[in-house]
């Protein structure tokens, strides 16, 4: 698979591929998207196929502009409108009720779409070239470690992608904030960089957050128990058990740790990430990736902070790794 650098000229051969019912992996703030033609419903099943992703698993369409929306959803309510004037271009998508046009097999058969403007040039470059809506999730197999490099699609893809697009390491690293606006109370089911707080900020009002699937009837993307995992087992655990479990010297073990000092050692490979929730989230899935290239016995993650500003990072990890 040959990774072209975005230019205005591979751009446009890019959107010509997605117009042909192509697969076209690409940049965004977040991660790269795995990207087909939302409007062509023989090529959105290929994303499915690409990924081994049930089809009952809805995909984020991507959009140049804001104006674009009442194109995919109808009764857009006006909490909508005053998001997408505060953030947008932003790493947030916003579940609405769909038109009654717009296939099934992009929603998984629900009667709600998610929508979002992606902040990234190569993504809006990409996407005003083309005109339409891209549906896009990450471009790795399903549930496994999401992409931040355009190297990582082609390692775990390969041929099944028709063109990737590289538009750098992913400045976000984590993927997009989800906010449920379909229904009558703004729901968050899915942490991003875009906080809870943030979004109530500018809604002036509370934000729902689901404590179990069963408090909501809408399904979205990362929702499942297990999700951005590597396939080495990988766990969680507070620097005290980490210690203890790092006694084992029988077992190959990687180590990604959140501000401990830790030194490699024979069986031990160590990676270090800050305690600073930005550049944390910015490197978590290459850094879990180049553990998982190693062939280990065990990851161990040291249990990053709490609080809001960790929510995302947090939430990934509950999904991608056991806990004690």
């Amino acid at each position: 698979m040959i990774i072209f650098t975005a230019t205005p000229e591979t751009i446009r051969h890019a959107a010509d591929c997605l117009k042909n019912g192509g697969l076209v992996a690409f940049a965004t703030e977040t991660v790269y998207g795995l990207g087909a033609d939302a409007s062509n419903p023989e090529a959105v099943k290929r994303i499915f196929a690409a990924k081994n992703r049930p089809e009952n698993h809805p995909l984020i369409v991507h959009l140049a502009s804001f104006k674009q929306f009442e194109h995919w959803a109808q009764d857009i309510p006006e909490s909508a409108f005053k998001l997408a004037e505060h953030f947008f271009p932003a790493p947030l998508a916003l579940i609405l009720k769909k038109r009654p046009e717009v296939s099934e097999i992009v929603t998984g058969g629900q009667h709600t779409i998610a929508l979002r403007v992606p902040n990234h040039p190569v993504a809006l470059e990409l996407l005003h070239a083309f005109g339409g809506g891209i549906a896009a999730p990450s471009a790795n197999r399903f549930c496994r470690i999401s992409p931040t490099q355009a190297q990582h699609v082609a390692d775990e893809l390969g041929e099944s992608v028709d063109m990737i697009l590289d538009g750098g390491a992913c400045q976000i690293g984590v993927e997009s904030t989800i906010l449920d606006l379909s229904g009558d109370k703004p729901t968050l089911l899915r942490f991003g960089q875009i906080t809870r707080s943030a979004l109530e900020a500018v809604l002036k009002t509370e934000i729902f957050i689901p404590e179990s699937l069963e408090q909501t009837t809408v399904k979205t993307a990362g929702m499942m128990a297990i999700h951005y995992a590597p396939t080495t087992l990988a766990m969680r655990c507070d620097s005290d058990l980490l210690a203890v479990l790092l006694k084992d010297e029988n077992q190959k073990i990687g180590v990604l740790t959140c501000g401990s000092d830790i030194s490699s050692a024979p069986n031990r490979t160590v990676i270090s990430l800050p305690v600073n929730p930005v550049i944390y989230a910015q490197n978590l899935y290459a850094k879990l990736r180049e553990l998982d290239a190693l062939h280990l016995d065990l990851i161990l993650v040291e249990q990053p902070p709490q609080g809001e500003a960790w929510h995302a990072v947090n939430d990934r990890l509950s999904k991608a790794t056991h806990h004690d």
